[in-house]
């Protein structure tokens, strides 16, 4: 067994498919289908059945992949571990944002860290916090930044390290009538307005796989609320502008608001008891290496927070 051997096994079983795992180990298909003819032959097992054109995982298949992920995972830990200790000025660096927070954080984060480090590679990565967690746990990226999970769906695998509180917000246009309820909130810079107002609004909301999604569907569930008229989109400049021009309400996070570039005003207002509050997290592997690079990157990002 050897790490060529991981990466083309790991790589057909991502794309279900000899073609494009070729292509993107920069191989020939012949020669990936010839060496997993042979790998098989050698273990007695196969690995994949192959349903049409794609390639499916055995249980001996996902058992090799398993431990194969686990293998990497110890070999990339090693290389930065190995790069810190004799002090090279080079390497990879590999982060994931959600695709909002990326169009107004990266612009912050990676020039500077690029002008520190000019021989760094940084490899972004962009997708939702749940492909981001597993991003994480297969060893495709170092570290992600997103909202903190709800308390029940934090991972044992994962560490979460905060760099700021950010508060939840109820959004409505500037001159939606339901503001006339909204109270003081001593503890907020936000007035307060009762979610429970909102229910017969049509009500804006991300999809499953985001994490303000979760969040909000944990609140609704904990304290009763139900939405009958409700549009979902991921597209959360969409939702803002929807938002501004009366269409609907929504639930977004104050950083996202600083950022919107649209003219037409939003209001917004705290909810819970005082105030709705979020960590805005690093995540990385639980006892991975976490290189000087990744910690400088994180230690930047941490930055932007109190700039803001």
């Amino acid at each position: 067994m050897d790490f060529r051997e991981l990466t083309y096994v790991l790589a057909i079983a991502r794309h279900q498919n000899i073609t494009k795992a070729a292509e993107s180990l920069f191989v020939s298909q012949p020669t990936l289908s010839k060496f997993l003819i042979g790998l098989e032959k050698d273990i007695g097992l196969p690995l994949f059945q192959k349903i049409g054109h794609r390639y499916q995982l055995t249980y001996a298949g996902e058992r090799y992949v398993e431990t194969a992920q686990k293998i990497i995972r110890l070999k990339n830990d090693l290389d930065m571990e190995m790069a810190d200790i004799i002090k090279r000025d080079v390497g990879v660096v590999k982060v994931a944002f959600s695709p909002m927070r990326c169009s107004y954080m990266l612009p912050f984060t990676l020039p500077a860290f690029q002008a520190a480090h000019p021989n760094v590679k940084v490899e972004i990565y962009e997708g939702y916090a749940d492909d981001n967690d597993r991003r994480l746990l297969s060893g495709e990226i170092d570290v992600a930044f997103y909202s903190k999970p709800n308390p029940n769906d934090l991972n044992p695998q994962i560490e979460y390290e905060t760099l700021w509180q950010e508060e939840l917000l109820i959004c409505t246009s500037e001159n939606h009538p339901i503001g006339h309820f909204a109270r003081p909130n001593p503890a907020s810079r936000y007035p307060m307005l009762n979610p429970a107002l909102l229910q017969k609004e049509l009500l804006l909301q991300m999809l499953p796989e985001q994490r303000t999604r979760q969040i909000t569907d944990d609140y609704f569930r904990q304290h009763g609320l139900t939405f009958e008229n409700v549009v979902y989109t991921s597209n959360l400049r969409a939702i803002m502008e929807l938002v501004s021009v009366g269409y609907g309400v929504a639930f977004i996070f104050e950083s996202h608001l600083r950022h919107r570039e649209i003219t037409r005003p939003i209001r917004t207002y705290s909810f819970g008891e005082p105030r709705n509050l979020w960590d805005f997290v690093a995540a990385y592997r639980k006892g991975s290496y976490v290189s000087n690079y990744v910690r400088e990157f994180i230690e930047m990002t941490r930055q932007y927070f109190h700039k803001e």
